[in-house]
Order: C-alpha cells, then sequence, then structure tokens
C-alpha cells in the first residue's frame, strides 16, 4: 500500500524548465506521489489553464499539495486562490514558504521562474512541503475569516 502524499504540480511555458528541475528533484527524494499537469514545452499557452487543473487535484483530498510556476509566479498565482478551497501563497524564499504552511495552512505553492534560482527553489519547495500548520488559535481564526469571505462570494 502506498503511504505518499499526492504532490500536483504545474506550470505555464515559462516555467517549464523550474517545473522539470523541481520534479527532478522531488522524485529523488521519493517522498511524494508526484503528478505532472503540465504544461509540457516552452510553446506559449495560458496558466489559468493549468492553475485550475492542478487545484482541481489539489482538492481531491484535503492531505494533497500543489505547486504552480509561471514567469513570474503572480498570474498562477491569481488563478490558483479563484478556486475555492485554494490556499495558493507566492514565495520568493524560505522564510515565506516556512510560513504560509506555518500560520495560513497553504495548500498550494507559486513561484516565479524568471524570479528565483533553481537551488532557491529547491530550498522553497523543501521549506513549503515539509512545514505543518500550526493550528494556532490566531491562525485558525483567520483562516475560518478568509473561508467566510470565500463562502460569502460564491
Amino acid at each position: 500500500m502506498n503511504n505518499k502524499r499526492r504532490l500536483i504540480i504545474g506550470c505555464d511555458h515559462a516555467a517549464i524548465k523550474l517545473k522539470n528541475e523541481i520534479i527532478k528533484y522531488l522524485t529523488s527524494k521519493e517522498a511524494f506521489d508526484i503528478v505532472d499537469v503540465g504544461c509540457d514545452s516552452d510553446k506559449s499557452v495560458d496558466y489559468p489553464d493549468f492553475a485550475e487543473k492542478a487545484c482541481i487535484e489539489v482538492l481531491k483530498d484535503q492531505n494533497n499539495l500543489g505547486i504552480l510556476m509561471c514567469g513570474t509566479g503572480i498570474g498562477i498565482s491569481i488563478a490558483a486562490n479563484k478556486v475555492p478551497g485554494i490556499r495558493c501563497a507566492l514565495c520568493h524564499d524560505y522564510t515565506t514558504a516556512k510560513l504560509t504552511r506555518d500560520h495560513n495552512n497553504a495548500n498550494v505553492l507559486a513561484m516565479g521562474e524568471r524570479i528565483v534560482g533553481t537551488e532557491v527553489a529547491k530550498d522553497i519547495v523543501d521549506a513549503f512541503l515539509n512545514t505543518q500548520f500550526s493550528n494556532g488559535e490566531n491562525h485558525v481564526r483567520r483562516i475560518n475569516k478568509i473561508n467566510d469571505i470565500e463562502a460569502k462570494y460564491k
């Protein structure tokens, strides 16, 4: 029986190199079942399509996590956060990636290939994947308020 968590990874054309490097890095660790939802080339595509596809997969199980990438990480994170139930954080360093899990219980990480180098991206991914939500009372309260806002506009 496989007890690995599912990790959903997607990108647009501007982050194909970073996506492939991150998949290679994570595959060597054998800690996750990696689901690559694309894209698969540097031919121009629209990042909202891949953000939505990845987020739908993330939401299939509360233990799933996602990693999304585009040129800056901005567009794909905005698109991801339009999917109800997704808390996607755009991170540029280890600390923001760690705190987005610890404080915000983010279920999707976004990065930009043009913004972070491969080694920094690996550090960001490690922080995101190795940090658990603190369940601190103030953090739970704030996440519940985010959920209330989301429900109000469905």
